[in-house]
């Protein structure tokens, strides 16, 4: 798969992520069958900005639902603020009702 295939794999299925849901690095690299490509992922988020379709790239975290990727939003606060107004709790850069609130591909677009 070419750099410009993976990323394009990444922000189509971030563009899946329900509002108010978020999910994570590694769940979207397994999912497009790069298990070991979460960084990568994390590239592709930021660079999102770009793309002429929106990409939620707020509702991105790593494994432990940490903001990890918060210092590419431009203010310190846009991308808790942005997850906050869609009902997701955050509190000292970490996601409070993670469970409750991620989205893992790999079940949710399970082909039955």
């Amino acid at each position: 798969m070419s750099k410009t295939d993976f990323f394009d794999s990444v922000l189509q299925v971030a563009r899946l992520i329900p509002y108010g849901r978020v999910s994570s690095y590694g769940a979207i690299a397994r999912y497009i069958g790069s298990p070991r490509a979460g960084r990568m992922v994390g590239f592709a988020m930021n660079g999102s900005s770009s793309q002429k379709e929106f990409v939620p790239a707020h509702r991105v975290v790593n494994r432990l639902g940490i903001l990890s990727g918060k210092r590419f939003f431009g203010g310190t606060n846009t991308m808790q603020e942005l997850l906050e107004s869609e009902g997701v709790l955050v509190k000292n850069d970490q996601i409070q009702n993670f469970e409750e609130v991620f989205w893992d591909p790999n079940i949710e677009l399970r082909l039955d």
